[in-house]
Order: C-alpha cells, then sequence, then structure tokens
C-alpha cells in the first residue's frame, strides 16, 4: 500500500517527500497510522553523517499513532489502540540489558539494517532509527510500540519518544537530581525544555537555562528557569555568580559541542556532576588537564536516550502530563505537516530551527 514519507536518498542529500510501498505487517509487526512526528536534531545528525544509519531510509524516530493492524504473535497491542513508538527496543538478552541498562542495549539499531518498505520504482527502504516516523504510516517491530496512557494527547504524545525522554532522564536518571539542588541547562531546544522541566519537577532551587539565542528566554523560562544566560566566553562566570562563586550542582549540556561541554563542565561546582547529552562529531575534541580533574572533584557521564527505560517511564511521564506539572505542548514551537520537514531541516543547518511537530 502506498503512503507519502520523507526519504534521505544518501548522506547529505536533501530530504524528499515521495510515495513509498509500505507493506502489510508481518509475524511480531504493527502498522501504525502516525498521528504525529517530532523533528529532532538526531535526524539532521543521521541525515548528514554524524550518526551512520544505511541509506535510503525513512528518518523520524519519535512519533506517535493509532495501531491500523498488528501481525502474529503481537498481543500487547490491538488496532485502534494508541501508541508512542520507542526507536531504541531493547533485547533483554546482551550483557547491559542484563545489568539493567536498557537504553545501553547492543542489538537496540539492528532493525535499521531492515528493508522497510520500497519507492514506487522498487529502490529498497530502511527504517532510520528503526520506526521510520516520518511517514503517514509505518509497519515497526512491536518491541518498538508501547501503548499510550490515557490522558495525554495523541499528536503532543510523539515528543514522549525520544525528547521527553531524553531530557527528563538525563536529569532523574543520570544527573540524579535531588530537591534543592541548583541546575543549568545548556541548549533550549526540545531536550534542553524538557531538561528544564524534569528539574522544575526535581525540585531543583535555581535553574539556569543557557542559549546562544536571546530570544529562546520566554520558552526557557515558561518550562521552568528562574534565570536565563546567553551563552558567551563568561558562561561559567556569570553561572558561578548566580551561586554565590560557587557553580551549579549540576550542569545537563544539550547541544554536542566541545565549547558547550567544556562550559558546562567548568559551570559546575566542586565535586558537583555534568550530564552530556548533546551528540556531537568526532571533530569535537573536549580537552582537561589532569590536575584540574583532581582539584574539581566533578563528575562528567555521558547520557544515552536519558538513561531511561521507556515502559517503565512512560506511565510515570505520562502521570506528570496528567497533573500539569509536564506541559509537552511548551515543547513545540512550530507545527508543520509532512510537506514542511525539508524546510525544518534546512532551518536546523542554518540555526534558526525551533522544536518542529509534524502533524499528519
Amino acid at each position: 500500500m502506498a503512503v507519502r514519507a520523507a526519504v534521505l536518498p544518501a548522506i547529505g542529500s536533501p530530504l524528499e517527500i515521495t510515495g513509498i510501498e509500505l507493506p502489510e505487517p508481518g509475524p511480531g509487526q504493527v502498522r501504525v497510522r502516525l498521528a504525529a512526528a517530532g523533528v529532532c536534531h538526531s535526524d539532521l545528525s543521521l541525515s548528514d553523517g554524524t550518526m551512520r544509519v544505511p541509506v535510503p531510509a525513512v528518518l523520524g524516530h519519535e512519533g506517535a499513532g493509532t495501531v491500523l493492524a498488528v501481525g502474529d504473535g503481537v498481543a500487547h497491542v490491538s488496532p485502534g489502540d494508541r501508541v508512542v513508538l520507542n526507536w531504541a527496543p531493547s533485547c533483554g538478552r546482551c550483557h547491559a540489558c542484563s545489568l539493567g541498562e536498557v537504553w545501553l542495549c547492543a542489538n537496540a539499531l539492528n532493525g535499521a539494517a531492515d528493508v522497510h518498505a520500497r519507492t514506487v520504482d522498487g529502490t529498497d527502504l530502511h527504517p532510520g532509527l528503526n520506526v521510520a516516523a516520518f511517514a503517514e504510516e509505518t509497519v515497526v517491530s512491536a518491541a518498538c510500540v508501547l501503548p499510550l496512557p490515557e490522558g495525554v494527547p495523541l499528536t503532543d504524545a510523539a515528543l514522549l519518544g525520544c525528547a521527553v525522554l531524553t531530557g527528563y532522564g538525563a536529569v532523574h536518571h543520570s544527573a540524579k537530581v535531588r530537591p534543592g539542588e541548583t541546575v543549568a541547562v545548556f541548549g533550549v531546544g526540545g531536550v534542553g525544555l524538557a531538561a528544564l522541566q524534569g528539574a522544575r519537577i526535581a525540585g531543583a532551587s535555581k535553574i539556569v537555562a543557557v542559549d546562544v539565542s536571546p530570544e529562546k528566554e520566554e520558552l526557557a523560562r515558561a518550562a521552568g528557569a528562574t534565570d536565563y544566560v546567553v551563552a558567551s566566553a563568561d558562561t561559567p562566570r556569570e553561572i558561578r555568580a548566580l551561586t554565590g562563586k560557587q557553580g551549579v550542582d549540576v550542569s545537563v549540556e544539550c547541544v554536542g559541542r566541545a565549547v558547550t561541554i567544556r562550559a558546562a563542565w567548568e559551570s559546575t561546582r566542586r565535586g558537583g556532576r555534568t550530564t552530556v547529552v548533546g551528540i556531537g562529531g568526532k571533530d569535537q575534541q573536549v580537552t582537561f588537564n589532569a590536575l584540574e580533574i583532581f582539584h574539581w572533584g566533578r563528575t562528567l557521564s555521558g547520557c544515552v536516550y536519558g538513561n531511561s527505560d521507556p515502559a517503565k517511564d512512560l506511565p510515570v511521564l505520562a502521570g506528570h502530563v496528567r497533573a500539569g506539572r509536564l506541559d509537552l505542548g511548551a515543547l513545540v514551537t512550530e507545527r508543520i505537516a509532512l510537506d514542511g520537514i525539508p524546510a525544518a531541516f534546512e532551518n536546523m543547518v542554518a540555526g534558526k530551527g525551533g522544536r518542529a511537530l509534524v502533524v499528519f
């Protein structure tokens, strides 16, 4: 059956909105009609080769929709169910999974090499990061489908599949922010806005948002920031001035650039925690000298998918949404149609893009 999708023909090529032939679900698969998909910077990283995936591919890795059909052996969802797509399903068998670190599953992205669909001329297409959410419909492994709890708007729920799990998880699972602690969040994109809300939910006493754009201050404060700093060479000094010359207890870096990671590190108090969420390229080299590592006693850690277990965390996040503590709509600066994805990518490349949500 033909549906429209955003296809990446080759690394570095523009996305093309075109028709694709999508098969019916086989054993262990689910067909989903998308209600919405988030345009995430990670999709840009896939398109420019920062993160490697087989191409040509249908991109889009955070989405939500309604189940249309299920294949043999699928019992946890049925046609008509509202679901969130999980782009990194854990296998439950590898070493990381045996340790309970499902976000580091060695087999989570195996499905990206599968043939997902075909173009109308018969060219094989792969499913980006497993779920191929930039399409009117998709067919995914049953492991990539999570039932959406009641009380969460279906379109906004798309953001639960990546941005919110990542930003909220960085605060609650990786940095483990405690009530009364101070937090700085570097980068006020979708993940950064989710991290700001996560810090507010955690009970942080001071939440400093940092971004290169002065125009994002209103968004940041609405998400929970108590202070806003326009990024510069003086950012660590400004943050220390806001925290009694100590620095924050926790810095969360959501950009993935060497200069930003270094600034986040220098903004963290002695003995504090710096969590890096942003995905940077191999050319982004961060340096530290041995003496400062000893002297400052800080912890620097990476964070994959918010160190989250989507199956366990999704009901928790839904509870925050229902209680009004988590505002998914506040993460969206623009709602676009499928045809608007190429322009949204151009804006991200130019550094002008907001947090776009594709509504089907």
